[in-house]
């Protein structure tokens, strides 16, 4: 057993300055910014709607996918702020098998980390640039979000990562909103502590130094499903979990909640088609309850070009090689459907 120091990557600085997001855009960004988090502080009637894939393992057809969607945001944006899932990291549960684009640029080669990490600045800035859409990234490795700080809207943290100490202390000083994802358990009282401790100031160690942070009003719950212990999914966004979360996410305890559903993973059992039917249950229940109602900010969902998914060597453009996904014929359809609900 030992830890071989391969080579020393790029700081994250060095990254930003060799691929760097025009003035345009960073002149839009600020505007932006404001909007998402005026729908997690409850200060717009709008609602958020992270969506894309999976992971995000190629750059022609992710570029492809949000191109569509930026389309699709216009037509919905009275209704809804779309910001595109360009997850370049994935977590697996026994830590083997296909990481994402940071560690596989070539998702049927060897691991290569000095290349993720440009592959991944690489991507996530030209949907930026081409689009005019702000992304989405899981924070699965804390250090790293800085690679994409100056382009991301929102950041989850995933149910895998939220019991950790790391996570919670640097999703306090993240400048956007973080959503903070129930534990593939199930505990609510895991994630409403870890939103707690992500809202407080804190001081820790963040890349060799010592660093303090304000806290993050933004960081919220994201309810994505659990496994119970006889290893069956079972769902949380049914009326009477969400109106139990609603009596205890309050804001005598916590700053601005807010809840997100991610309609995949456990809440469909990984059944892509389900996440419609499952949008259109939780926006009965908002209809229905205005405890749900105060908590609601919208939806995650994944989607790509293709339904369903592959094997990593599948070959089949704009399918996904991680968890199945909505094609693109029933995201617009879905996408349409809630706007017009709301």
């Amino acid at each position: 057993m030992s830890l071989d120091f391969k080579r020393k990557l790029p700081i994250p600085k060095e990254i930003r300055e060799d691929m760097p997001l025009s003035p345009e855009m960073a002149a839009r960004k600020p505007a932006f910014d404001a909007e998402v988090a005026a729908v997690i502080k409850g200060e717009s009637d709008k609602h958020l709607l992270i969506i894309g894939p999976c992971s995000a393992d190629r750059e022609d057809s992710v570029l492809d996918y949000v191109t569509r969607l930026a389309a699709l945001a216009e037509r919905v944006s009275d209704k809804l702020i779309v910001i595109p899932r360009v997850y370049t990291n994935k977590p697996r549960t026994n830590g083997t098998g296909y990481k994402g684009l940071l560690h596989n640029p070539d998702p049927e080669a060897a691991p290569d980390l000095l290349e993720g990490v440009k592959a991944i600045r690489h991507m996530h800035l030209r949907v930026v640039e081409e689009t005019g859409l702000f992304t989405a990234d899981e924070m699965l490795y804390p250090d790293n979000y800085q690679y994409l700080i100056d382009l991301l809207s929102y950041i989850a943290v995933g149910a895998r990562s939220v019991e950790n100490q790391e996570h919670r202390l640097v999703a306090g000083g993240v400048p956007y909103p973080v959503g903070m994802k129930n534990p593939t358990g199930g505990s609510a009282t895991v994630m409403l502590n870890s939103i707690y401790a992500a809202q407080q100031p804190q001081t820790f160690i963040f890349r060799n130094w010592e660093v303090q942070s304000s806290g993050n009003e933004l960081a919220h719950a994201v309810l994505r499903g659990y496994v119970g212990l006889d290893g069956i999914n079972y769902p949380n966004y049914h009326y009477e979990y969400l109106e139990r979360l609603a009596d205890n996410y309050l804001p005598e305890k916590y700053a601005n909640p807010a809840v997100i559903i991610d309609c995949n993973h456990d809440n469909s059992g990984k059944r892509p088609l389900e996440q419609v039917r499952i949008c259109n249950e939780v926006l009965d229940s908002v209809a229905r309850s205005s405890k749900i109602a105060r908590l609601f900010r919208g939806f995650m969902v994944e989607s790509y070009i293709e339904d369903g998914n592959q094997p990593v060597d599948g070959g089949v453009y704009g399918k996904s090689i991680t968890d199945a996904c909505l094609g693109w014929d029933k995201t617009e359809r879905l996408v349409l459907e809630i706007a017009d609900r709301l």
